[in-house]
C-alpha cells in the first residue's frame, strides 16, 4: 500500500504525520519504507538522518536501486533526501518523467507500506509520487485558510487521478496541531464533513509541546515522548487508518 501524505500549505504537520504514522506502523511488525521527496530534507533531518551521499533523486535518475540507499530509523527504512533534489525539477520536464518514482517502486515489493512526505507544492515531485500512490492522507489545521487549501488540494488529486492514476484515491483527511478549546475548531470540523465528499478521521491530533520537541532529538514522537497526547493521538490514528485503507 502506498500512501501519499500531501498538503500544498506549509506547516501543517505533513512530515510529523509521516514520521509519526510510519513508526507506529512498524511497531506493528509492519515493513514499512518512508519517502522523503521534499527537497527542503525535513523528514531526514527529523530522524537524525544527516549525513548520507545519496538521496532520493538518485532513485529517479536510476543511478540507485530503492535497497541501495535506505536509512534504518525506529524500525522503518528511510529514503532520505536534502536541497539536491532541488535540481530534479530542471532536468525531468520531458517524456515520462511523472512515472519515475513509480517505476522505482513496481521493482520492490517488500513493503507493506510506503509512506511518501511530499513537498508543499504542486510540482513534478508531486506528481511523481501521485502517480505511484494507491491513496493519499491529508493532514488539515482545522482554521479558515484549511478549507481554501483542501478545494486546490482535492483538485490537485483529481487532475493527477484522470490524467497520470486511475486508482488514486483519498483515504481522508487528518485534523492536525488541534486545540479544542477553540470554538472555531469545531466550526471547520463541522464545514469539513458537511460539505466535502472525502473522509474526516475521528481521531485528531493535538496540539503537544512534545511533537515539536521530538524533532530535535532525531526521533518521532511515539519514541521520544511515548506517553505524551501527540503519541497516544498518533498510535489511535494509525489503528483508524489501517482500519479506513483495509475497507
Amino acid at each position: 500500500m502506498i500512501t501519499s501524505i500531501i498538503n500544498q500549505k506549509g506547516g501543517t504537520g505533513k512530515t510529523t504525520t509521516t514520521v509519526n504514522l510510519g513508526s507506529v506502523l512498524a511497531t506493528k511488525r509492519k515493513k514499512v519504507l518512508v519517502i522523503d521527496l521534499d527537497p527542503q530534507g525535513n523528514l531526514s533531518y527529523s530522524l537524525g538522518i544527516n549525513d548520507f551521499e545519496f538521496t532520493v533523486g538518485n532513485i529517479l535518475d536510476g543511478s540507485k536501486s530503492i535497497n541501495e540507499i535506505t536509512v534504518q530509523r525506529e524500525g522503518m527504512m528511510i529514503v532520505p533526501t536534502d536541497q539536491r533534489l532541488s535540481k530534479f525539477e530542471f532536468h525531468n520536464q520531458k517524456g515520462s518523467s511523472e512515472y519515475l518514482l513509480k517505476n522505482a517502486l513496481e521493482k520492490e515489493n517488500s513493503f507493506d507500506h510506503v509512506l511518501i512526505d511530499c513537498p508543499p507544492s504542486l510540482s513534478l515531485l508531486t506528481i511523481n509520487a501521485l502517480s505511484a500512490s494507491d491513496n493519499v492522507l491529508i493532514p488539515i489545521q482545522l482554521d479558515v485558510f484549511s478549507i481554501q487549501g483542501l478545494e486546490q488540494i482535492i483538485s490537485t488529486i483529481e487532475e493527477v487521478k484522470q490524467k497520470h492514476n486511475n486508482n488514486l484515491e483519498i483515504s481522508g483527511a487528518l485534523p492536525v496541531l488541534v486545540d479544542g478549546r477553540k470554538k472555531l475548531t469545531s466550526e471547520v470540523q463541522d464545514y469539513v464533513r458537511d460539505n466535502f465528499d472525502i473522509t474526516l478521521f475521528k481521531n485528531k491530533i493535538r496540539t503537544n509541546v512534545k511533537a515539536a520537541e521530538a524533532p530535535s532529538f532525531g526521533e518521532s514522537v511515539v519514541s521520544y515522548s511515548p506517553s505524551s497526547n501527540s503519541a497516544k493521538d498518533y498510535v489511535s490514528f494509525a489503528n483508524e487508518f489501517l482500519k479506513v485503507i483495509k475497507k
